[in-house]
């Protein structure tokens, strides 16, 4: 038997890691920043306990995929070494590609590319570093290998990411509305016409498991303080390119001062090795040390977003189940102007809306299905017979307006 690496994970316990290939890429420098990239965010300014990073989740989910390929292994489906170890790749590549602050500045460093597209350029260049011994770990990811449920154990709506990630989240916010049994539902996995089902044992589970993912996401993930002090960081990196491609002096480090200054796409990527080399240097510490000496620019308005973010003095934000019309917008710029005294150009700076949606469950995407005794395949919420797991599969959106605190009729004095 092959040696492993073995190391304590506060979720799941030991965890190992085969030497070999699955080892060599997880001590790749670009894996081992993710190790500087914090899983939720901004998500710490509201639970304290929410350090947790991306090399913790991506551990955590690839030691899921291995219980879960010996569980539908005892049941008599053939998965070779092969195509358990893809399977083990393609899950520990899958978020790769994340940028600096996970999700809150997905399309702020370069816009248009989604980290799973990243991510697939990523494991394209290891691919090539490592001699193509990841063909069939792409294959499965990209879902064009024979074999689908290995695929859907990787990206479906009930994969391996997702049971680590809400239980992870749960665990490091506190919040135990995310609590679900993973190892039942993993124990529970099936494969029925090449598709990744579950036994029907496994539906109130599949529930639980529905339910805390639609709490978790107004709990934490959508939670509204957290939105206000993304909004704020998304604005600042607006300034902070507004500035660098007018010329304007400003420090950054090497990488993030590309991508403020340039615009690149998925081509541009493909074309250019360099272009993937600066992303694969940006993490967490570059936004946060150019915040830190932003916090001193001779730019006002970078200067007030950057002190306010560093000192937690956050963003008031109003939700509401209809859109921000133009009227209210426009009012409260004209607000921002007034009271934060600022200049027509720069009050938009401090002003954000859009949009959230949370929805636990979208057949669109895929569907969780269960086997019934008789070897019928049917979708959970059928299975289930509960009519509220079937609004689950209904979005619910909020529409948001963050704005500061000063423009409240309450406070008299403008922070700035």
């Amino acid at each position: 038997m092959p040696q492993r690496k073995i190391f304590n994970d506060p979720v799941h316990g030991f965890i190992s890691i085969p030497q070999g290939l699955v080892f060599d890429l997880v001590e790749h420098p670009w894996f081992q920043r993710l190790r500087r990239i914090k899983q939720l965010g901004l998500t710490p300014l509201v639970y304290p306990g929410a350090l947790h990073t991306r090399f913790h989740h991506t551990l955590g989910a690839m030691h899921l995929m291995e219980e879960a390929i010996d569980v539908l292994r005892l049941k008599g489906h053939a998965i070779s070494h092969e195509e358990a170890l893809g399977a083990i790749m393609a899950i520990l590549l899958h978020d790769i590609g994340h940028g600096p602050f996970s999700h809150a500045l997905e399309h702020s460093i370069v816009s248009g590319m989604p980290h799973e597209l990243i991510s697939d350029i990523f494991m394209d260049r290891l691919n090539t570093k490592f001699n193509n011994q990841l063909e069939l770990a792409l294959a499965i990811f990209r879902d064009n290998y024979p074999k689908r449920f290995l695929h859907q154990l990787v990206s479906s709506q009930l994969d391996v990411d997702r049971l680590d990630y809400l239980k992870r989240d749960s665990y490091f916010t506190g919040v135990s509305e995310g609590s679900i049994g993973t190892e039942r539902i993993i124990k529970m996995f099936e494969v029925s016409n090449d598709q990744l089902v579950a036994e029907a044992k496994a539906t109130y589970s599949i529930e639980n498991f529905l339910v805390a993912r639609r709490l978790m996401y107004w709990q934490v993930y959508l939670h509204k303080t957290v939105l206000a002090a993304e909004n704020m960081l998304v604005s600042i990196l607006k300034r902070a390119r507004w500035i660098s491609t007018r010329g304007g002096d400003l420090f950054t480090t090497p990488s993030l001062g590309r991508f403020l200054k340039n615009d690149y796409n998925q081509q541009m990527f493909l074309d250019d090795p360099s272009l993937l080399a600066s992303f694969a240097s940006l993490d967490d510490f570059d936004i946060m040390t150019s915040i830190k000496v932003w916090v001193d620019s001779s730019d006002k308005t970078l200067s007030q977003l950057c002190s306010d973010l560093i000192n937690r003095r956050l963003w008031r934000i109003k939700m509401q189940d209809t859109p921000i019309d133009d009227l209210t917008l426009n009012e409260y710029l004209s607000k921002v102007k007034d009271r934060c005294q600022v200049g027509y150009e720069d009050a938009p700076f401090f002003i954000a809306s859009g949009v959230v949606e949370n929805r636990a469950y979208d057949p669109n995407f895929s569907t969780i299905n269960v086997i019934l005794r008789n070897g019928e395949s049917v979708d959970v919420t059928k299975a289930s017979g509960r009519l509220a797991l079937q609004y689950l599969a209904e979005p619910t959106r909020k529409f948001y307006l963050c704005y500061p605190k000063a423009l409240d009729h309450h406070i008299n004095t403008p922070t700035f």
